[in-house]
Order: structure tokens, then sequence, then C-alpha cells
């Protein structure tokens, strides 16, 4: 137990520690801003339903993905529509790629989040995460990218990616199965979708 002041404790700690300053430099992010899962679908999860579900009740909300999103993405946000979100899936071209546009014209005054992988996992397509971070940030909308297949393989820095929430599935780079990353942008906060200790 990493929280234990026990000697075998406080290497656990350390452990931890040292793996979130390397999440951290990978992602050019601060260590505070990296928030360790259980793998890639709980850091979707935890980014798509803290985001949304942390408006107050009955306050509502749009959430945006596009039509290629793994379904780790798709399977919350058909969850969030169930309890009464409003969900716009955004189709992709040719290629595979979301068109700026499209989410331009989808955008809505509750919009709350747009969702959009960084590299798909079927056909490799890298969507334009600046030019989509520009527009939401513009109207006061977040942006999770899952950036699953692409850490470790292309550049990921937030700060030119311009994401809010950036999820991570750590067997996709060598870490031990059952582990996982958000990056969430500081001064960001999202409702648990885990209670108790």
């Amino acid at each position: 137990n990493p929280s234990s002041s026990h000697s075998l404790g406080r290497a656990a700690h350390e452990a931890l520690e040292d793996a979130r300053s390397q999440v951290a430099s990978l992602l050019k992010a601060d260590r505070e801003e990296i928030v360790f899962t259980s793998g890639g679908t709980e850091s979707n999860n935890l980014a798509i339903k803290g985001t949304l579900m942390r408006r107050p009740p009955g306050a509502g909300g749009h959430l945006i993905i596009s039509a290629i999103e793994h379904p780790s993405v798709v399977e919350p946000a058909k969850f969030l529509e169930r309890l009464g979100y409003d969900l716009t899936v955004i189709g992709v071209d040719r290629q595979g790629v979301v068109q700026v546009d499209a989410i331009r014209a989808a955008i809505r005054p509750d919009t709350v989040l747009v969702s959009i992988m960084h590299a798909n996992n079927e056909i490799g397509t890298i969507q334009p995460l600046a030019e989509i971070a520009a527009i939401c940030h513009e109207r006061d909308v977040l942006l999770h990218t899952d950036a699953s297949q692409s850490i470790g393989k292309i550049r990921t820095p937030v700060d030119e990616l311009q994401v809010d929430f950036l999820s991570i599935a750590g067997h996709k780079v060598y870490a031990p199965k059952g582990v996982g990353a958000l990056y969430v942008r500081r001064g960001l906060g999202l409702e648990p979708i885990l209670h108790g200790a």
C-alpha cells in the first residue's frame, strides 16, 4: 500500500511517484496532472463521465464524439445519453479524418465536452487535435483525446495537442496490464466514477 508509513509502503510510494514523473515527462505535463487508472477504458470513462456528471443534477449537457471512436468512448457516451445528456456523433472523411468544420457546426451553447481519439486503432489516421482544440476552447468547450494508440509512437505533448484530458492504456507502452493514466489539465475537476476508500 503506497499510503502506508512502513518501509515497504514508502518504497511503493516512491515507485508510484517515479512512474507519475515518467508519464508527465512523456506528455510534457506536470506530475500533479497525472491520475493513474486501471487502464485506457477507465481513463476514457473517467474523462467523459467525470466531466458531464460534474454538472448540477438536471442541468444536462451535450457531448460530441466521432464515428470511429473506441468502444471505451462510445459506450460511456451512450450511457450518458440514456441518462438524458445529448450526444452528437460526427462522421469522418474517406481517410478517416474528423473535419474541423463539422466540430464547429456541432458545438452548441450547452456543449460540455468533445472526445476525439488521437490516432485511430484500426486505420492509423491521426486527427487534427490542435485545430479542434482551438475551436473548442474559443467556445469554452473541453477536449478529451484517447491517445492509447499514439502514446510512445508519435509526439503527444499536451500543450502541442492543446487537449484538456488525455487517456493512456499502459499495456500499449509496455506497462503491466491493468495500468492506465489520465492527464487532467491543471484546474479542471472531475466527478469520481468510483466512490469509497
